[in-house]
């Protein structure tokens, strides 16, 4: 499997879970990228549980490092 059909798989375990959630992609390279999801905070614990063992699965089976990051589309931004 290659990263690009690895995050499509888990976009779609992403949609499924929530279909509002917002998933923002950063490919670091061609076995590892990050998804960062942004959800509404009633959703966020569905979202992990979709994919926490999916992305394990790709790590062991395939040797893609898929990292989901799931965030609360409502809570304020972080100031630094």
């Amino acid at each position: 499997m290659s990263i690009d059909e690895a995050i499509k798989q888990m976009t779609d375990k992403i949609k499924a879970a929530c279909a509002g959630a917002e998933v923002k992609t950063a490919k670091m390279s061609e076995e590892e990228a990050r998804l960062s999801v942004y959800a509404p905070a009633g959703e966020i614990q569905k979202i992990k549980d979709a994919t926490f063992q999916p992305a394990i699965d790709l790590l062991n089976k395939d040797g893609l490092d898929v990292q989901v990051f799931v965030y609360d589309k409502d809570a304020p931004p972080l100031k630094g």
